[in-house]
């Protein structure tokens, strides 16, 4: 059986070597060890591999330019945003278009990262319940997948700053440190929420509902100066205020970010991700009876 009929489910099953002790963890619904689970995705890093490159294909199969749509989306909005900033309320800033991408391809991978997460599980609950895998691969892939994807949609930003006459800086060789701590919050917030979904529903649609105020309640369109004092402080409590600022200082203001900037946005990063697979790692037993 190939690596892809492992993926989806397409092949009679076979059963991974698996040791009595670890299977008995998993029925009798006990939570895997940090350094188990770690050990169990090793021994699992084809079926990653696979389900990255399922991702990868499948999402556009059936679309006359495929791949593609990963540069364009960002592009049409940012045609859009131009001209409602640029033009129609007259929106004075150096490189608009530059300044929008910038934060808003970070915040696209975290977006794209959680939702596709949380429809995974569902996809893949044939898969878990005839084989034995660890559960946190489909997010992981998910977000490895979206990774790859983010390194396409740079390229025509990139274009962009060379057409607009803008170099393309040294210091974006601080974007792969940028997109890791980037994945790290997006993945944790996946396990979490993707976790959660198993059980509620709904958690997938209230996320989809309150994602687009989540995106203008960060400065990707606008820049946190605008914004009145009172209200400075509050905005600043969402952890993508920081996490999008890695992306724009190296690309638009053409510097290393500020220490404080790549602490504080570890941290959230830390956080999530611990948080995230604490809670993950709780429900994932039950995911059986409910997918």
């Amino acid at each position: 059986m190939t690596l892809e009929q492992h993926a989806a489910g397409t092949a009679p099953p076979a059963i991974p070597r698996a040791t009595p002790l670890r299977e008995r963890w998993n029925r009798a619904g006990k939570r895997l060890h940090l350094r188990s689970e770690w050990r169990d995705l090793l021994e699992h890093r084809d079926l990653i591999r696979s389900l990255v490159h399922r991702d990868l294909t499948v999402r556009y199969k059936r679309s006359p330019l495929g791949v593609l749509w990963t540069l364009i989306h960002p592009l049409i909005l940012m045609v859009i945003f131009t001209i409602i900033f640029s033009t129609i309320f007259r929106f004075e800033m150096r490189s608009f278009s530059i300044y929008f991408l910038s934060a808003f391809l970070a915040w696209n991978y975290f977006d794209q990262t959680v939702v596709q997460s949380m429809a995974s599980l569902e996809w893949n609950g044939a898969m878990m319940k005839r084989i034995r895998v660890p559960q946190t691969v489909f997010a992981i892939s998910t977000a490895i997948a979206g990774m790859i994807n983010l390194g396409l949609s740079l390229i025509p930003l990139f274009i962009i700053m060379l057409v607009t006459g803008s170099n393309v800086p040294w210091t974006i060789v601080f974007l792969p440190v940028a997109a890791m701590i980037v994945g790290a919050f997006a993945l944790g917030t996946a396990f979490a929420l993707s976790a959660l979904a198993v059980f509620f529903v709904d958690v997938r649609e209230m996320y989809r509902a309150i994602s687009p105020a989540l995106m203008y309640l960060t400065p990707i369109i606008y820049p946190l100066e605008i914004l009145p004092p009172q209200f400075l402080w509050m905005i600043k409590l969402n952890p993508l205020v920081y996490l999008v600022q890695l992306f724009r200082a190296p690309v638009y203001y053409q510097i290393i970010p500020t220490g404080l900037t790549i602490l504080v946005a570890s941290l959230c990063a830390a956080g999530a991700l611990v948080i995230g697979w604490i809670v993950f790692r709780h429900l994932a037993p039950r995911f059986h009876s409910h997918l």
